[in-house]
């Protein structure tokens, strides 16, 4: 499935699959128009300013081979613009595509454009359309977000000899963080004796909320057994301070049971980035941990 088929499931302002959450412009513009007979506009203008509309939004995928452009005037008024680049190409500011198609007719080598929307409830849509379009300036912030646009467009709908014709300008606000996310594993811990229950804990760190999922194994080397025990935990990291964390665990290996010394833990934090499409990983960690006599 190409870039316009993910963006094009449904007319809405969700945000897109790899793609940062959707949010309103700084400051642009949409205006397109056509002469009569050209289906989308009707052979009207129409012009919109961030600020003016209810969403303004620029949404880039994070490969940084497509976008849309989604503009919701009011209830029952909405537009989206959708171009992407070849496969396996990024946008390139200066770069004038031509030949675009609309999914699902768009071929690997081919650009692709569709501008469709909602007027008044009216839903204005080509079953097949060609055109080009042209990306004036374009600025990437992390994973895709668009810090900038200007770029026109060309669309012919359904086959018509008249085209619709229109611009796009945006500055969007600030890109958020990426989240920056540390896990720590406490060199010490407990051991409730005779059961062998055991505590250990540590503590983790972000710079933007996020909810941090811990996993992990505990296992001690003896004379005559290797107790073990798996482990998974969650935690609403704030930024801060070092937010704490602690699991009480006993050997799921059979006969066995901890026992004061010292045990090794093997530990990694995951935690969604609320403002881009990635996951961030610690990888795993091992520590060393002395545990005492509780």
């Amino acid at each position: 499935m190409g870039v316009v088929a993910a963006m094009t499931v449904a007319l809405t302002a969700a945000p897109l699959v790899g793609s940062a959450q959707a949010q309103s412009a700084a400051s642009g513009s949409l205006s397109f128009g056509g002469e009569a007979g050209e289906p989308i506009s009707g052979g009207q203008s129409y012009a919109y300013t961030a600020g003016a509309v209810q969403l303004f939004d620029v949404q880039g995928s994070t490969d940084q081979n497509g976008l849309t452009v989604a503009v919701d005037a009011q209830e029952g008024t909405l537009w989206r613009l959708i171009v992407a680049a070849p496969d396996g190409q990024k946008l390139t500011e200066g770069t004038t595509y031509t030949g675009a198609k609309q999914w699902p007719y768009a071929q690997p080598q081919d650009p692709e454009l569709v501008f469709s929307g909602t007027d008044n409830g009216t839903e204005k849509w080509c079953n097949t359309s060609s055109g080009s379009f042209t990306i004036e300036h374009i600025s990437f912030g992390p994973y895709g977000y668009v810090r900038e646009l200007d770029a026109t467009f060309e669309q012919y709908c359904n086959g018509s000899t008249v085209p619709l014709r229109g611009a796009v300008h945006a500055v969007m606000p600030e890109p958020a963080a990426e989240l920056a996310l540390q896990a720590n594993t406490d060199p010490g811990g407990t051991v409730r004796v005779p059961d062998g229950r055991i505590t250990v804990g540590g503590t983790v760190t972000c710079n933007k909320p996020a909810s941090v999922s811990l996993t992990g194994q505990v296992f001690q080397v003896q004379k005559k057994a290797t107790p073990g025990a798996s482990y998974q935990t969650t935690v609403a990291c704030t930024p801060g301070a070092p937010v704490p964390w602690s699991v009480g665990l006993t050997s799921q290996e059979p006969g066995t049971s901890f026992q004061p010394g010292t045990a090794t833990v093997r530990s990694r934090a995951q935690a969604d980035d609320r403002d881009y499409p990635v996951t961030v990983d610690t990888g795993q960690q091992e520590s060393q941990v002395t545990l005492s006599k509780a």
